[in-house]
């Protein structure tokens, strides 16, 4: 066990990793040692930062904590510490059923632990983080919580209200972490979309991120966790116009049926949905769209499901995810219907789902053979440098594999790369 040496871990999304990014930060400027996810944790104090999305996230944060217990139960730990979004959502139970655990935060309150470790907040440091990606590339959360009511979503639940981040606060938060040598940006957010509406009283995403990418440095700006519904269509002007914002969405669809889509309340039909799709690819020609799709929500028929299936083999997403339906208690699915589908018939349409994917994703990698890209050497694996193009984010997109062939490539750097092969997901290139 190492004095003064904080480990802090977590699960869940990136917006998770910024949170625990800037605690990072608060507790340097205190002057401990803090690692993050570390493989072999040594520190007297651990603090692990939960997810409490679905059942499995929530199952891998209850492990989490609880073979920490464990190491502080046999003194290879003093403190425990738990925050983050399960905490957030079940902290009344978990402080009755895991009372190992010195004190539990919620999602916004995590500031308290530095009170609690006799600590200062730096509010000079604010913006502040300890970044754990690459120094190329960092996340860039422009808002908390949700409006939207979707019938499956415990999200609102967790993290209330819609707040968006002040536009010059987020401009500054760019500027800091340029000088700091980041030249790539994930936008992040429950839902961009919705970005100003409760600061400025109307769609703000559009301007937002033709600010950042007027700040000089920027080389890529990616878009994540859009909404369908009343998409503010001046982005697609604002990607064509701006070379250094990627030609890049990730759009969260869920599904195509009318049915289902009534039934999920999202407030969006299949036509709308086809159209928008339409209008991407038309108003931001190259343009790779990512979405996730949702099988076995209640009431989904076999109908229902064939009609997601010809969407998926319509639509040819770039890249695409797909998950089972999870009962959320609180939601008004959980309170409305009967999670009715069998689990293995779950299973298998998001096995069949993802079969027809995979089959386009390398029909689509397969295209890009002979082709030239832009690609950010991220790290070296073995004999492989490992980049991405515009297209890919990281951790989540496919990557492209240059051997090395004795030549060194740098992280962090751009280079041009042609496509020789590729498999599934991955393509393999040479440089120029």
């Amino acid at each position: 066990m190492r004095r003064n040496t904080i480990d802090i871990i977590t699960l869940g999304c990136s917006k998770n990793l910024v949170d625990s990014e800037k605690l990072m930060r608060q507790l340097e400027a205190n002057g401990y040692k803090v690692t993050h996810d570390s493989p072999n944790p040594q520190g007297e104090i651990a603090v692990i930062n939960t997810c409490g999305f679905i059942g499995d996230a929530k199952e891998e944060s209850i492990n989490m904590i609880l073979e920490f217990c464990e190491a502080k139960e046999e003194g290879r730990l003093k403190k425990l510490y738990v925050m983050g979004c399960l905490s957030e959502r079940y902290l009344k139970e978990l402080e009755v059923e895991i009372p190992q655990v010195d004190k539990f935060y919620g999602k916004f309150n995590w500031n308290e632990l530095l009170a609690d470790l006799g600590k200062a907040y730096h509010d000079e440091i604010a913006i502040e983080r300890t970044l754990t990606t690459p120094k190329h590339y960092a996340y860039l959360k422009i808002s908390e919580g949700c409006d939207r009511s979707c019938a499956y979503c415990a999200i609102p639940i967790i993290t209330g209200k819609h707040i968006s981040r002040p536009m010059e606060e987020i401009i500054d938060e760019v500027k800091l972490l340029v000088s700091q040598g980041v030249k790539e940006f994930q936008i992040i957010a429950q839902e961009l979309t919705y970005y100003g509406v409760d600061l400025y009283k109307s769609q703000k995403l559009p301007e937002l991120i033709e600010k950042i990418a007027q700040v000089p440095g920027v080389e890529w700006i990616r878009l994540h966790y859009a909404y369908p519904t009343h998409f503010p269509e001046d982005l697609f002007r604002v990607m064509r116009e701006n070379d250094n914002v990627c030609k890049y969405m990730d759009i969260a669809l869920q599904h195509i049926s009318d049915n289902m889509l009534t039934r999920m309340r999202r407030n969006v039909s299949k036509s709308e949905t086809y159209d928008l799709i339409e209008k991407f690819r038309r108003e931001v020609p190259g343009i790779h769209l990512r979405t996730t799709l949702m099988v076995g929500f209640p009431g989904e028929t076999e109908e229902d499901f064939e009609e997601l299936k010809e969407f998926v083999q319509k639509a040819r997403f770039d890249r695409m995810g797909a998950f089972a339906y999870s009962e959320e208690e609180g939601t008004y699915a959980a309170e409305t219907y009967e999670d009715s589908i069998p689990h293995e018939v779950k299973q298998a349409r998001l096995d069949e789902l993802m079969a027809i994917q995979q089959e386009i994703s390398a029909e689509l990698s397969n295209a890009k053979i002979g082709q030239e890209f832009k690609v950010i050497i991220d790290r070296k694996e073995g004999e492989y440098y490992i980049g991405r193009t515009q297209f890919d984010s990281p951790e989540v997109d496919p990557e492209v594999l240059i051997k090395a062939d004795g030549k060194r490539l740098f992280s962090g750097r751009f280079y041009r790369i042609k496509i020789t092969n590729a498999d599934d997901f991955d393509l393999f290139g040479e440089i120029i």
